[in-house]
């Protein structure tokens, strides 16, 4: 982790919403030693370090950027602690917030004795189109496999000497590793979160992968509207904690007789609307944020985006998680997702005006027994409740074949 002594107090809520002590391993790399604020370090945070002064590089003078030199070196200070039984090097910024569990999970199909550089570009064509489409963001975590710290950390100096005129550590580290003929290994799950504004749209409709980070936190809107960011993250981790596999994955079914579609984010969002919108219609994340930079001659987003409507047959009514319940008979859980607001428009007609307006609370019923990566996507039922101001949906495997529409 790489963090900056002026700005921690800002991202401590953050590192303590998903470090373990004792469980995770690495070191939080600062620009200088702690203020006396943050003494005695606390056990909950990482151990740290303090970068090594990079003024003293043969190379400085030319360097045009030395925070971000700070920042690439890192990877060869951490080399040097000498840890052992170590297979991947995560690094990330301060204000990342990761899905352990997850992370392992997605690791375990790769081979960690070969060389990896696995991380994501940006959400914005912009940002992708000012460095590389082709290299990791660091924001959002990107991994190396050991072997690859191990021949990097010969020719990272060199790298740095070589694109002194580099403004960013993440394009640095793409070039060296361009030149070592390593190339990036793509997870969807993980998210610089180069937008602004409310991300819930995004949040809502998260690509069929496990959700392994997010970033930037402090730039957009909290992620639950009736909270701050720090209880906002505090929140999905308490979904987090016990189902991560499921986490922010988007599950659609519909309710024919009253013509409803719900598309559930599980741990996060529930959305109803008064009309059977098309599954390939609901995956398109609705485009409640803007980008991080404006560009009128480019399209803003690396994927497809739903505007929002006022019209009452595509518009959806929004509900947020409100608890998670694990007691409910062994491996049973329900999520219970609350309306925030009033959606304030009339019923879609074209439904028979059959309004969703009375629904205040939707329950999800889903199992904690199959992993993601081996179930696969799930499928849901409609079924009565005993309050009619709520619904219940009841995840189940898919069956073979089964076609959803």
């Amino acid at each position: 982790m790489l963090g900056c002594v002026n700005t921690l107090k800002h991202k401590t809520a953050y590192i303590e919403a998903w470090w373990r002590p004792n469980v995770t391993k690495g070191y939080l790399f600062l620009d200088r030693a702690p203020t006396p604020e943050f003494l005695p370090w606390p056990s909950s945070y990482p151990p740290f370090r303090v970068n090594e002064d990079v003024t003293k590089l043969k190379v400085y003078p030319k360097i045009l950027n030395p925070v971000q030199v700070r920042i690439v070196r890192s990877i060869l200070e951490i080399f040097r602690e000498g840890d052992k039984d170590v297979r991947w090097y995560v690094m990330s910024d301060d204000d990342t917030v990761f899905m352990v569990d997850n992370l392992v999970g997605v690791l375990a199909k790769y081979d960690h004795t070969k060389y990896h550089y696995i991380g994501t570009s940006s959400e914005c064509v912009k940002s992708n189109f000012d460095f590389s489409f082709d290299m990791a963001f660091g924001g959002a975590g990107y991994i190396l496999s050991y072997p690859l710290v191990a021949v990097l950390s010969t020719k990272l100096d060199e790298c740095i000497d070589r694109y002194s005129y580099s403004w960013t550590s993440d394009f640095t580290l793409h070039e060296c590793l361009s030149d070592l003929g390593v190339t990036l290994t793509q997870e969807k799950g993980l998210h610089q979160i180069d937008l602004r504004g409310d991300i819930s749209g995004l949040l809502s409709a998260h690509p069929q992968s496990p959700f392994l980070s997010i970033h930037h936190l402090d730039t957009v809107n909290p992620i639950f509207p009736s909270m701050n960011r720090s209880e906002s993250i505090n929140h999905l981790m308490k979904a987090a904690k016990v189902d991560p596999s499921r986490l922010l994955q988007q599950t659609i079914c519909y309710h024919r007789p009253s013509n409803w579609s719900f598309s559930i984010s599980w741990g996060y969002s529930a959305h109803i609307y008064e009309n059977i919108v098309p599954r390939s219609t609901l995956r398109r994340p609705i485009e409640t944020f803007w980008p991080w930079k404006r560009n009128a001659r480019q399209s803003n987003y690396m994927f497809n985006t739903r505007r929002p409507f006022n019209d009452p047959c595509q518009a959806p009514h929004v509900f947020y998680l409100d608890t998670v319940d694990q007691s409910v008979e062994g491996s049973k859980t329900v999520t219970t997702y609350s309306r925030v607001a009033p959606r304030g428009l009339p019923p879609c007609s074209s439904s028979g005006n059959h309004s969703a307006d009375s629904i205040t609370n939707i329950e999800v019923y889903s199992t904690l027994e199959i992993s993601l990566e081996v179930r696969g996507m799930d499928c849901c039922d409609i079924v009565p409740a005993e309050d009619m101001n709520t619904t219940r949906v009841m995840y189940r495997p898919c069956m073979d074949s089964e076609f959803v529409a």
